[in-house]
């Protein structure tokens, strides 16, 4: 399995640069990391209002919320999200909460 390295720690991923672990082994140095590679200049309280409903929508319900349940519950419009997470609720919001990547996402 592929690996990342990060402020000295190693972080198994998969092909597609989602957390091997998932939640489990999730910790906010992840956040710092995937910041960096999805070119967001600074964590703010929306983003962690975005990643906190993500992971506790996967902890109930085993998977990611579909976009408009997302969209509606942290009270942002899609285009906000798009702003905070140029490569879209998918593959960088999820990415950066540390869920598996969501069915359907390219």
């Amino acid at each position: 399995m592929p690996t990342v390295e990060y402020k000295g720690k190693v972080y198994e991923v998969d092909e597609d640069g989602f957390l091997a672990g998932g939640l489990e082994v999730w910790e906010e140095d992840w956040v710092d990391y995937v910041k960096t590679i999805e070119g967001i200049p600074e964590v703010t309280d929306e983003h962690w209002v975005c990643i906190k409903f993500l992971q506790d929508y996967y902890k109930k319900n085993g998977i990611a919320p579909p976009v408009r349940t997302f969209s509606k519950t942290v009270g942002k419009p899609l285009k906000r999200i798009y702003e905070l997470f140029p490569s879209g609720p998918g593959k960088g919001a999820c990415k950066m909460a540390g869920l598996p990547k969501p069915t359907g996402c390219v």
